[in-house]
């Protein structure tokens, strides 16, 4: 299929895994009913808490996650293939007691296909005096991933790796031709840097990008820059949602764009070894 019609769900995900699956059911339901055949969520689907007594309460492994389980059954029950931007999860990793920050790839029959580690942890010093230790919860990833759909080759990446183009570019050498950012971005770096980012990793990669992100005031006292995008490998936006409440975008993406975009500027085999500055 040269084609492919999808939805970015845009969501104000709450601080409990109850209230956050009750929040993205009929946003994905309509996404279903509008025709979307790949559906996309942003980071942290399943709960958004500041708070690391209460975090830590609601943590669980994958496979008991409640949100994971009922978009599993959801994506079956749908015939949809669904990526759950990220979960936070337990990582599974002895004596490391932070979670993941994972993405999951749910087939048409509800099976995860494929699962992503956030890569980059987020990590700053704002201007506006926000402070962001994303480390002290987040165990980082440590493999990239491009999973296999009916469409073609999906990469899979999540917030604030965006920044990172080494990353997308091995992706599209390795055969993706869409990429999900999955996101909650904070307001004053998705004001100044949201666009722009999504649009270079598009024109360097020839992909088409695909970016649902959490949007809006939420209960744990943090805001996100929402702005929902797809953009396509020449780097123009296709779609948008230009605000900060939740809801679904819609987009079809045709492939045969990626291929006169990599055809006009073959970048991607232009690759050349270079002695790096001391």
């Amino acid at each position: 299929m040269s084609t492919l019609p999808i939805a970015l769900i845009q969501t104000r995900t709450p601080a409990s895994p109850a209230a956050a699956f009750a929040h993205v059911e009929p946003l994905i339901r309509d996404a279903a009913a509008g025709g979307a055949k790949l559906i996309l969520t942003p980071e942290a689907t399943n709960f958004l808490i500041k708070d690391p007594a209460a975090r830590a309460a609601a943590l669980t492994s994958q496979d008991r996650d409640e949100v994971v389980g009922n978009l599993r059954a959801l994506a079956q029950e749908l015939g949809v293939w669904l990526l759950i931007g990220s979960a936070i999860v337990k990582s599974g990793h002895e004596g490391d007691d932070r979670a993941a920050n994972r993405s999951l790839l749910i087939d048409d029959a509800g099976a995860v296909v494929a699962t992503y580690d956030k890569l980059h942890v987020y990590d700053v010093d704002l201007p506006t005096g926000e402070r962001w230790r994303e480390s002290a919860a987040i165990r980082p990833g440590d493999e990239a991933v491009v999973a296999d759909t009916p469409w073609g080759k999906l990469g899979l990446t999540i917030c604030y790796d965006i920044r990172f183009p080494q990353l997308h570019r091995a992706l599209a050498k390795a055969g993706a031709v869409m990429i999900a950012v999955p996101a909650a971005f904070t307001v004053p770096t998705g004001e100044a840097h949201w666009e722009t980012l999504l649009r270079a990793r598009a024109i360097e990669t020839g992909c088409y990008i695909l970016a649902p992100a959490q949007a809006g005031a939420h209960e744990d006292g943090r805001r996100t820059w929402g702005r929902s995008t797809v953009v396509g490998p020449w780097g123009e936006v296709v779609a948008k949602l230009d605000h900060d409440e939740p809801g679904v975008l819609f987009a079809t993406l045709d492939f045969e764009a990626v291929t006169r975009a990599r055809l006009a500027v073959p970048q991607l085999t232009h690759d050349r070894e270079f002695q790096a500055p001391a």
